[in-house]
């Protein structure tokens, strides 16, 4: 880690999320910037604090990729890092490709074409201050 004055230069972030869908059974589709797609389960968290609130089924749905994470109102979001280190890929969550709903085929085709087209926002292009 390099330091210059005030600013603390660190190493590169990882992968972030650019879009994401909710799913059924409390889970996530994530597409993140590295051009990968997973599946977070949420059901771990739903009985910690802040997380309680995502039982509710409605609430839950109002999920939105913000600053690289998945966020949700009130100011409830998760560790882009660790949405990432803890989230399976398509293969490792179904390897036989058979749990996607046609609803989740539809996220996860529109989200690949988006990124196929540049349609996303680059980590360095966000203005943070």
């Amino acid at each position: 880690m390099l330091k210059d004055d005030d600013i603390i230069y660190g190493e590169p972030l990882g992968p972030r999320v650019l879009k994401v869908s909710p799913m059924d059974d409390y889970k996530l589709l994530l597409n993140f910037n590295n051009g990968e797609n997973r599946i977070f389960d949420v059901k771990p968290l739903l009985s910690m604090g802040v997380f309680e609130i995502l039982q509710k089924k409605d609430f839950f749905e109002l999920v939105r990729a913000e600053y690289g994470t998945v966020v949700w109102p009130n100011d409830i979001d998760y560790c882009p890092d660790m949405l990432y280190v803890e989230s399976m890929t398509l293969d490792e969550w179904d390897p036989d490709w058979v749990k996607l709903t046609p609803k989740d085929e539809q996220a996860l085709a529109k989200a690949d074409e988006e990124f196929a087209r540049g349609e996303f926002v680059r980590h360095e292009d966000i203005d943070w201050t």
